[in-house]
C-alpha cells in the first residue's frame, strides 16, 4: 500500500508517518509546502520525515499561489470569521491538500493522510478537499485511529521511536504558520479563563512592549489588491511580510477568541495575524469610501458567507465560484489609498483617498461652499417619515 501524506514535521504528522508505516505496511511519502511558515530547510524536513518512516519526501514552495489564488480572493471578500478570525490556517488547508493529491496521482498511490484530529476543523478542510478532487481515493486520519490519548502521550512514544521533534512536555503548544497569520492551540490556552501567557505568541510584542510612538503607514490598492506600501510599488508576498513585521513591533495582530468549530464545540483560539488585521482594515474602509450604502451593506451578508465557506473546507464548491464572481465585480471601483496608525496594538485609518470616492466634501461640509439642498429634507422627511406617523397615530388609539 502507498500514502502520501501532509507532512508538516511536527508532532502529529512524525507520529503519523511511523504509525501508517506499522499498522498498514504501507510505503508512506511525505509532502511538505512552504506557505510562508517559518520553516526548516527543506533537507532537514526531508531527514527527519526519512528517520520517521517515510519512504520518499517532497517539498514544494506554494506561497506565491497562496497569495494569489487564496490570501487575495479572502481580502477582496472580507473574510473573517466570527468577526474576528481572519482564517489563515482555514485557507492554507484547501491549497495543501490539492497538492497532496497532485503527488498522490503522481505516485500513483492508494491513500492519502493527514495529521488534524478527531474533533477538529482541519481534518474537514482536508478531506473535504481531497473528496471533491479525487473522490475515489481512500483517506486515512491516523490521529481518530490510535490509541494516544495525548500529545503527552505522542511525544513519548516519539522518543521511544527516535522520532525527532521540536516540542516537550514543559511547552507542548500546537503551532500552525503561514503567510497570514499564527494559530497557537493546546496547554494553558485550553481554559479560556487563563489569560495567554507571553511564552505563546511567536511574532507579535505585548502592547505594553510596543514603542512608545505610533507608526503611520499607507497602504495603496487596485481593484481590491494590496499593491504598495508607504508610496512603493512591491510584490504581494513582500508586502504582506513588511506589514507583518511592522505591525507586530507594535503589538497589533493578537487575537483571543471563542469560536464555533465546524462539529459544533466551542473552541477558545489563539492568533497572531498583524499583516491580516491590517490589509483587511485598509481594504474594508477604502470599501467604505467607494460603495454605496446597498452594496456595502449586501456584501457584508456575502463576506459571513464567504468566511464560513472557507472555515468549513468549502473552498472547492460551485457556490465558492459563484460569489466570487459577485466578489470581482465589487472590486471594480477599490482603487485608493489607505492611511492608518499603528500604536499599542490598535490599528486605525486616519485617512483614505480613491479616484472613485462617492465622498464629496461639498456636499457633507457644514462649512462655506455647501451645495446641499437643506429645504429638499423637509419633503424627503415627510415621505421617508410617513410610516412612522401612521404607526404613531395607530398607537395612539390603543
Amino acid at each position: 500500500m502507498k500514502i502520501v501524506i501532509a507532512y508538516s514535521g511536527g508532532l502529529d504528522t512524525s507520529v503519523a508517518i511511523s504509525y501508517l508505516r506499522e499498522k498498514y505496511n504501507a510505503e508512506v511519502i511525505a509532502y511538505t509546502s512552504n506557505i510562508g511558515q517559518k520553516i526548516e530547510s527543506p533537507d532537514i524536513l526531508e531527514e527527519r520525515a526519512i528517520k520517521a518512516g517515510a519512504k520518499k519526501f517532497y517539498y514544494e514552495d506554494l506561497r506565491e499561489k497562496f497569495v494569489n489564488e487564496y490570501i487575495i480572493p479572502a481580502l477582496k471578500a472580507g473574510a473573517i470569521y466570527q468577526d474576528k478570525y481572519p482564517l489563515a490556517t482555514a485557507l492554507s488547508r484547501p491549497l495543501i491538500a490539492e497538492s497532496v493529491i497532485k503527488i498522490a496521482k503522481k505516485e500513483k498511490a492508494d491513500a492519502v493522510s493527514h495529521g488534524c484530529t478527531g474533533k477538529g476543523n482541519d481534518q474537514i478542510r482536508f478531506e473535504l478537499t481531497f473528496k471533491y478532487l479525487a473522490p475515489e481515493i481512500k483517506i486515512i486520519a491516523p490521529l481518530r485511529e490510535w490509541e494516544f490519548k495525548s500529545r503527552e502521550e505522542e511525544i513519548e512514544y516519539a522518543r521511544k521511536k527516535g522520532i525527532p521533534i521540536s516540542v516537550s512536555k514543559e511547552k507542548p503548544y500546537s503551532i500552525d504558520e503561514n503567510l497570514w497569520g499564527i494559530s497557537i492551540e493546546c496547554g494553558v490556552l485550553e481554559d479560556p479563563w487563563q489569560e495567554p501567557p507571553e511564552d505563546a505568541f511567536q511574532i507579535t510584542n505585548s502592547p505594553e512592549k510596543a514603542p512608545e510612538k505610533g507608526e503611520y503607514i499607507e497602504i495603496g490598492f487596485e481593484k481590491g489588491i494590496f499593491v504598495s506600501l508607504n508610496g512603493k510599488r512591491m510584490d504581494q508576498i513582500k508586502i504582506i511580510e513588511k506589514v507583518a513585521e511592522i505591525g507586530a513591533k507594535h503589538g497589533i495582530g493578537r487575537i483571543d477568541m471563542i469560536e464555533d468549530r465546524v462539529i459544533g464545540i466551542k473552541s477558545r483560539e489563539v492568533y497572531e495575524a498583524p499583516a491580516a488585521v491590517i490589509l483587511h482594515t485598509a481594504h474594508s474602509e477604502l470599501e467604505k469610501l467607494v460603495f454605496s450604502r446597498d452594496l456595502y451593506e449586501f456584501k457584508k451578508l456575502v463576506s459571513i458567507k464567504y468566511s464560513q465557506i472557507i472555515y468549513f473546507g468549502q473552498w472547492f464548491s460551485h457556490l465558492r465560484i459563484c460569489l466570487d464572481k459577485f466578489i470581482e465585480e465589487t472590486q471594480k471601483y477599490v482603487t485608493g489609498t489607505v492611511k492608518l496608525k499603528l500604536y499599542k496594538g490598535n490599528c486605525t485609518v486616519v485617512g483614505r483617498e480613491s479616484p472613485y470616492s462617492l465622498y464629496k466634501e461639498k456636499l457633507a461640509t457644514y462649512s462655506h461652499g455647501d451645495i446641499f439642498d437643506h429645504k429638499a429634507s423637509t419633503g424627503f422627511i415627510e415621505i421617508f417619515g410617513l410610516p412612522s406617523k401612521l404607526e404613531g397615530e395607530r398607537s395612539k388609539g390603543e
